[in-house]
């Protein structure tokens, strides 16, 4: 959502939105993504159908505005905050700083991330948050070793952030194992030898 629509929408809007995601984010938490349906949705948010219809469209528009909300604050703070995760650092700093955000919130969100993928497989490259990602990475890669396949790189890490694969290599006592080794594999990367 850009920032104008943020500041122009109606409290009412702004109010039914935020149930609206609460009441997915709810679902999911309860039974996974398979349990999120726009009925379902609507009826936990205490609105009708047809506005969250309207408002996202179907489910896979409704995970991905519950995505982008999850991953805002890393939007704002790759543009627009200090470095290492801002402009400034050079680029496998930037990169530990933005797999460690990005890893936070795969971390926190694998239900999430495993209901979107299935949800938006056919147009999995064109979400927006998968843009922003990969445009983002593809240019730490491109300033970091300009010698390699930026584009492919920032696909092949991207594709680590699989719902599944989270849960499955995350042990209860050290949950940000995944991030870590995502970091490490992506050091190795940009390392000249």
């Amino acid at each position: 959502m850009t920032e104008q629509r943020t500041r122009t929408e109606r409290a009412d809007a702004a109010r039914n939105r935020r149930a609206v995601l609460c009441a997915t984010e709810r679902l999911l938490a309860e039974g996974g993504g398979d349990h999120v349906s726009l009925d379902r949705v609507a009826a936990l948010a205490g609105v009708g159908k047809g506005t969250v219809f309207r408002r996202f469209g179907n489910r896979a528009g409704l995970l991905q505005a519950l995505l982008e909300e999850r991953s805002r604050e890393l939007r704002d703070a790759v543009g627009n905050g200090p470095p290492p995760l801002g402009p400034g650092a050079p680029a496998p700093e930037r990169m530990l700083a933005f797999l460690d955000g990005l890893g936070a919130i795969a971390e926190g969100n694998a239900t999430l991330l495993s209901a979107h993928g299935q949800a938006c497989a056919e147009d999995r490259y064109g979400d927006p948050s998968y843009r922003f990602w990969h445009h983002h990475l593809a240019a730490l890669f491109a300033d970091g070793r300009p010698d390699l396949d930026a584009d492919f790189l920032a696909h092949a890490v991207l594709a680590l952030f699989d719902g599944d694969l989270i849960r499955h290599t995350t042990p209860p006592d050290d949950p940000r194992h995944f991030t870590r080794s995502v970091q490490e594999l992506a050091m190795a990367l940009l390392r000249r030898d």
